[in-house]
């Protein structure tokens, strides 16, 4: 059965309780202790876990770094998964292996080329590899000539920060004025442009943004799994279009991914994004951390934490392949857990609090994603019914 592995993820996304469930069913039968700290007490992350604990608040990246090392030396931390400060992290990546702690994450060089995105698109082009074309902007004039450029092109412009990630800061550039059209309904990324360059001249400080034009459908995803020898030993693109998602190993996708993969060399688990420009694929995003959705690989039979935590121990899992590429699937919203009790976020000079071990039948739970609720939180997953009692729950046929 071989020794237990003992796993942190930092502070993280939701959806990263099904990375905790996956590796918890690793078909070795190898087990897992999972910790996790998070700042929220009510996140789903510390229900899940094995051994919980609430981050101090106000850390800089450097005392964030401190604070992981006395982790990982106190609780014996085999592979670290840092999404929080990561940057700052993997720099200090020898002193982690000095305490016997894997990070589960890029070399530093690969991770401060994909922080901006600016830089990224200028070392990718370098690369050969298609992408949109885009501005950095930083004041209403320069805002404005991006936006106008872009529509005498036939595009709609958008914006989105140059250093962010999963769709935060998102909008898209109209010339309507703000009406009730814009407040009936749910909430709308578009935004009037004089609104735009007004809130923009009135800000304290200049905008760091990207404008590019809005890329069309499908969206595929492709996730990477590549070893510190460069070797990918997964790519498999997960695709989407409006509430349809699935599956694809078309070279269109996973080429460009895998060249991306080894030339920046993106170790172990990192996320690249591709849409549509035009008639051509070209690259909209990397992630240089797992994807929130990784999980729903489970539905074409492959684990890919649990090959990613291999990796990072020094074992090889060779080359993972899609037993079946599972029908087209959506995703819905099911309950998670919460701990029993909501604790109070700490406070800077608090030392981080340890939570009691969470009973292993708490953890399992519908997928879904991040939603405050009193009792449970619900968490996204994908539904797909041939394989659903094999795969995470939540996953409904489209």
């Amino acid at each position: 059965m071989g020794s237990r592995v003992r796993v942190w993820l930092n502070r993280t996304y939701a959806e990263n309780v099904f990375f905790m469930d996956q590796l918890r069913s690793n078909p070795h039968g190898r087990p897992v202790e999972i910790h996790a700290t998070h700042g929220d007490a009510d996140s789903p992350i510390l229900a899940a876990a094995d051994i919980a604990a609430l981050e101090p608040e106000g850390l800089s990246p450097a005392a964030y770094v401190e604070y992981a090392l006395d982790q990982c030396a106190r609780h014996g931390i085999d592979v670290f998964v840092p999404v929080l400060y990561q940057a700052a992290i993997v720099a200090h990546r020898a002193e982690f292996a000095a305490l016997g702690t894997a990070l589960l994450a890029p070399p530093a060089e690969a991770v401060a080329v994909f922080h901006d995105k600016v830089t990224a698109y200028e070392a990718l082009q370098a690369q050969g590899i298609p992408v949109p074309p885009w501005w950095r902007v930083r004041t209403a004039e320069e805002l404005l000539t991006a936006v106008e450029a872009l529509e005498e092109a036939g595009h709609k412009a958008c914006f989105k920060p140059a250093a962010g990630a999963g769709g935060v800061g998102f909008r898209i550039i109209t010339r309507a004025p703000f009406s009730l059209a814009h407040l009936n309904g749910f909430p709308s990324p578009y935004m009037p442009l004089d609104l735009v360059m007004d809130a923009v001249r009135q800000a304290e400080r200049p905008v760091d943004w990207l404008v590019m034009p809005r890329l069309e459908q499908p969206e595929v995803s492709v996730d990477c799994l590549t070893g510190p020898d460069g070797r990918v030993r997964m790519a498999v693109g997960r695709t989407k279009n409006g509430r349809r998602r699935g599956f694809t190993l078309h070279p269109s996708w996973i080429d460009p991914a895998r060249r991306i993969a080894e030339a920046f060399e993106l170790h172990y688990l990192t996320n690249i994004q591709f849409r549509m420009y035009g008639d051509e694929p070209v690259l909209m995003d990397v992630n240089t951390r797992p994807a929130g959705g990784l999980h729903q690989l489970a539905l074409c039979g492959i684990n890919a934490p649990w090959a990613a935590v291999r990796l990072a121990l020094g074992e090889d899992p060779g080359e993972l392949v899609p037993s079946r590429l599972a029908q087209d699937y959506t995703v819905v919203a099911g309950p998670r857990p919460l701990r029993p009790v909501s604790l109070p976020q700490q406070r800077t000079e608090t030392p981080a609090q340890t939570l009691p071990a969470v009973p292993a039948q708490a953890t399992a739970a519908p997928d879904a994603e991040a939603v405050p609720g009193p009792v449970t939180e619900p968490a996204a997953g994908p539904v797909t019914a041939p394989v659903a009692a094999s795969a995470p729950a939540g996953i409904a046929p489209v």
